[in-house]
């Protein structure tokens, strides 16, 4: 359908331009009503979290003044503390009054996934019987145009990605199971297509469960089971395939979930129940 996939420096650079076009379009006439020249600026954190989003916040401010110079005092994916100092700011005053609140927009969302997803990822620490741990991933529940950027943020985070796109790989849900006939009629189905890409396929039950093991699944995600179902799968699949728990999982479940054995855990509200981290710019007299 498309000619290309795209990178995450296309996807970034694709943010930008669209952001910069939504909000200043012909002009911005707010920005005119000072004039040109250099001046300082500092941006603060008000509320511990994860700096994320450094690449689309500098991009931002250098589409419209490439000889902006910014000072970081965090690094991408450091825990910043509250109400501390994450950059100076030396920019042309029309151009960085244009770009300021793009700029911490793409900053607030992307650190709020990456802290989020870091919260996620800490509270399973040292929980997982399984040799190989248990991973925290996204999925494809994000804002429209900011995919990469917001799987971008989960891997800043230290989770990790769910199929980036539906050309990365293949997940047989339970619509595609139903339009099939069966679990063992999709997977052959998608073994047919000789992708090159991961298959993987949802379970509802032990019951699909087994079905799914006994047509050769590798990956298997059991969909709204409960803890003691997920042992029970995690007991009957003994390492033949890789588990992944789903459905509506919140942060107090996550310990108890990884303690059952399960290879990864998947959540769509690190990426689709978006807040916004508070920062705050202030340019300097």
């Amino acid at each position: 359908m498309y000619e290309y996939n795209e990178t995450l420096e296309q996807a970034r650079q694709r943010n930008i331009a669209d952001a910069l076009m939504e909000d200043i379009g012909t002009g911005d006439w707010t920005a005119k009503l000072v004039p040109s020249k250099q001046v300082h600026a500092q941006l603060l954190v008000r509320q511990e979290a994860v700096l994320c989003g450094v690449d689309w916040f500098e991009g931002t401010l250098k589409k419209l003044d490439p000889k902006a110079n910014i000072k970081w005092y965090y690094v991408e994916g450091d825990l910043m503390k509250a109400d501390t100092k994450v950059c100076d700011i030396e920019a042309d005053s029309q151009a960085l009054l244009s770009a300021e609140r793009t700029c911490i927009n793409f900053l607030q969302t992307l650190s709020w996934t990456a802290s989020i997803t870091h919260q996620h990822v800490d509270a399973i620490a040292g929980a997982s019987p399984n040799p190989k741990g248990c991973a925290v991933l996204d999925t494809r529940k994000t804002i429209p145009g900011l995919r990469q950027a917001q799987k971008y943020a989960v891997r800043v985070g230290q989770g990790q990605n769910q199929r980036l796109a539906l050309w990365h790989g293949i997940l047989i849900k339970e619509n595609h199971i139903a339009a099939a006939g069966s679990v063992t009629a999709a997977l052959k189905a998608a073994e047919a297509l000789n992708s090159g890409v991961d298959i993987q396929i949802e379970v509802e039950n032990l019951a699909e469960l087994e079905e799914a093991l006994a047509a050769g699944a590798k990956s298997i995600l059991i969909d709204n089971f409960t803890t003691d179902q997920m042992k029970e799968a995690v007991a009957f699949t003994a390492g033949r395939a890789l588990l992944e728990a789903s459905g509506g999982i919140n942060l107090d479940q996550m310990r108890a979930i990884a303690a059952t054995g399960v290879d990864r855990i998947s959540l769509g509200k690190l990426t689709k129940d978006v807040n916004a981290v508070d920062f705050s710019m202030r340019i300097q007299a």
